[in-house]
């Protein structure tokens, strides 16, 4: 990883506690929507709780992006069991810097693979992802 952006260093600054509890109040839950919208992965459990997940660490001049190859819909019906963070290659790209970092959600149907991409210039890396409660969900994009 290069140096770190304003946006990964702040939310570091100030840790990830909120997060942490989003992302437990989740845990052992069963997924009833699993989906991307605006760069984000957005889980519905049955509860009626809603948590999305991001890379919050954006600063300027930087594009940043989470994707996946997984199937989603695959793992409705499944538990939240757990997710890793894995340092993934750096890429070539035309004006600058391409990180990527990889996050592994495992349920008890098994995992999938997301993959967070930052594009910079050098002076904006790292990643900063988040677990976040929302109030309503948004349609799948």
């Amino acid at each position: 990883m290069t140096n770190l952006g304003m946006g990964v260093m702040i939310g570091r600054l100030g840790g990830n506690k909120r997060s942490v509890e989003a992302w437990q109040k989740g845990v052992n839950k069963k997924i009833t929507k699993l989906y991307m919208k605006d760069d984000s992965l957005i889980f519905e459990f049955d509860d009626g709780y809603i948590m999305r997940i991001a890379d919050e660490g954006q600063s300027c001049c930087e594009h940043r992006y989470i994707m996946t190859d997984d199937e989603l819909p695959d793992f409705v019906g499944s538990k939240l069991i757990d997710a890793e963070i894995k340092e993934g290659p750096n890429l070539e790209h035309e004006w600058g810097e391409h990180e990527t970092e990889f996050l592994i959600i495992t349920t008890n149907m098994g995992q999938f693979t997301m993959v967070t991409h930052n594009e910079h210039n050098g002076y904006y890396g790292g990643f900063w992802i988040q677990a976040s409660e929302i109030e309503k969900p948004v349609e799948a994009g």
